[in-house]
């Protein structure tokens, strides 16, 4: 899996999981508005970015790269952010590896499975091939709201996703139930959710709050799915106020 990394090793550790469909340059706009003495671990995950040509293979086989890459990476534990499939990824890490997780910081994460996954997965692989095609790719840059400056990654990403990486991420995703584990994990936890989103987001967004208590819940007013990407300033600001604070 490919990780860029930057900051001190001892400096406090944030590792930035992006969504499906993307790669690790989704979190620019919010890296390039933190402070300096961090340490930042952005990796492209397993079928996506510099890392396609491995494909995804599942959720948990993925957690246990990321515990390898953590723990190679720093000696401190960590604040794992997450985004979508990123954000499923995020909690099951911290569920997990509750020894190399401080904080959890989930966004637009999905923790209520999709009705008739099946039907949903078959219109995906029928759709698929439409990724190749420039209009395609630009119509959904639009619909995930992707800054002009990043267009050009999000349409090379896109083409090089493997229908295999996609359908296994997407039926990963849309199948995703928090684990048992998510209800003991020690530290602290925020969860993030638009207040344009679909129901089942937001139904989502308060299951995994309820589940673990003294989480912080927040609806972002005015926002859809890609709050990192619609509402930079304000998403670093809330991150880095909520990193530093003590518990």
């Amino acid at each position: 899996m490919h990780v860029t990394a930057s900051g001190e090793r001892d400096a406090r550790p944030l590792l930035f999981l992006h969504g499906g469909g993307v790669a690790g340059w989704m979190w620019g706009p919010t890296t390039e508005r933190l402070p300096d003495d961090v340490r930042l671990l952005v990796p492209d995950l397993p079928g996506h970015g510099r890392s396609s040509g491995e494909d995804y293979v599942s959720h948990s086989r993925t957690v246990d790269d990321l515990a390898g890459i953590v723990e190679a990476a720093t000696d401190r534990p960590v604040t794992v952010v997450g985004f979508s499939l990123g954000a499923q990824l995020a909690v099951l890490l911290g569920s997990r590896r509750p020894d190399l997780v401080e904080k959890v910081v989930a966004v637009s994460a999905q923790a209520v499975p999709t009705r008739a996954p099946g039907a949903t997965l078959g219109l995906l692989r029928l759709a698929a091939p439409l990724a190749r095609y420039e209009w395609f790719a630009r119509a959904q840059a639009r619909e995930l709201r992707i800054p002009p400056s990043l267009q050009d990654d999000y349409l090379r990403t896109s083409r090089a996703v493997s229908v295999r990486t996609l359908s296994t991420a997407v039926g990963e995703n849309i199948r995703f139930t928090p684990p048992d584990g998510w209800a003991r994990f020690p530290g602290d936890a925020l969860v993030l959710v638009g207040g344009r989103e679909r129901r089942v987001m937001r139904d989502s967004a308060r299951t995994l709050a309820a589940l673990l208590p003294g989480t912080g819940l927040e609806v972002v007013d005015g926002c859809g799915h890609t709050i990192p990407l619609e509402r930079p300033d304000w998403f670093a600001r809330r991150l880095r106020d909520w990193v530093t604070r003590e518990r």
